[in-house]
């Protein structure tokens, strides 16, 4: 099998570790053209590592792929959907892997139709490094059943959802209301605590309401999986804004929460939790490291 990646960041990379022994791995990503920069040095550096083929486009890419998977970010999803449409081979599955809403998710079937692939729409239940290519992965749309078995001698863990588009991402994009809003909320609420120097009895308070969550180790991962990939974070949350909209409801709780993951990811391009190297920010296992980072930076604002 020839599988092509659209997308060579992190999710792509690791679903490039665990493919590379059944398929024959093709992957493109657009930092990968013009001028050379540490994230583009950092991808080409995996790629000899691990034995990848690096494409110089989107059509390069897909040419002769019996599955390609698009893993970019949210804003992204049509415009790669189109940009791949031109190489594609007929009969050609595109595992759409972005978070995108329900109609996002239809235009781009419909840009792969016409190109005469098969468009699968796929939405990832969690977080992916923990489970790197087992992540729980929902399938829709009605060529879902034909790539099932695909996907299973790949490895994935996948299931079936619905063989009506949109379904698969509307339960994945319902769900980051409330993970992607839990993630603005700890960080919000952490900072303001520590600010204050009540954090030690909120936590406390969070513990006694919700013992089975470990609030220190989750308030570390949720700052730091922000502070990584907030940017990321906020185009996928405008993506469930959309959806919520979709249905008929104003989105207030998305949207606030797409400003606030851009925020943070506003203050680490701006350095402030320090130097991004190859693999990203060094991570603390104490939230309070970054909240005083923030308030240090809010305090020279002010």
């Amino acid at each position: 099998m020839r599988l092509a990646l659209i997308g060579y960041g992190e999710v792509g990379r690791i679903l490039a570790e665990d493919l590379r022994s059944r398929a024959t791995v093709v992957a493109f990503d657009i930092k990968l053209v013009g001028a050379a920069s540490p994230a583009s040095e950092s991808m080409r550096s995996h790629a000899r590592e691990h034995g990848i083929g690096l494409a110089d486009s989107h059509a390069a890419a897909v040419r002769d792929a019996d599955l390609v998977v698009s893993a970019v970010t949210a804003s992204q999803a049509v415009a790669v959907a189109q940009a791949c449409a031109g190489g594609l081979k007929r009969g050609a599955f595109v595992l759409d892997f972005n978070s995108a809403s329900p109609g996002a998710k239809v235009r781009a079937a419909g840009i792969v139709s016409a190109a005469g692939g098969r468009y699968v729409e796929g939405a990832v239940m969690t977080s992916v490094p923990p489970y790197r290519v087992k992540v729980p992965l929902l399938l829709g749309g009605p060529d879902a059943a034909a790539l099932l078995p695909v996907l299973d001698a790949l490895g994935f863990a996948a299931r079936l959802s619905s063989e009506r588009l949109g379904v698969a991402s509307a339960t994945k994009m319902c769900r980051s209301v409330m993970i992607k809003g839990l993630e603005a909320m700890v960080i919000e609420a952490l900072t303001a605590a520590r600010h204050y120097g009540v954090e030690d009895a909120v936590i406390a308070s969070l513990q006694e309401t919700f013992p089975a969550i470990d609030w220190e180790k989750q308030g570390a991962y949720f700052f730091q999986r922000v502070i990584e990939h907030g940017r990321r974070r906020s185009e996928e949350v405008r993506e469930v804004a959309a959806t919520v909209r979709e249905a008929g409801l104003e989105p207030w709780s998305a949207s606030g929460t797409a400003e606030r993951q851009a925020w943070v990811a506003d203050l680490a391009d701006a350095g402030v939790f320090g130097a991004r190297g190859a693999e990203g920010f060094a991570r603390s296992a104490d939230w309070r490291v970054e909240a005083d980072r923030i308030l240090a930076q809010l305090k020279k604002e002010s």
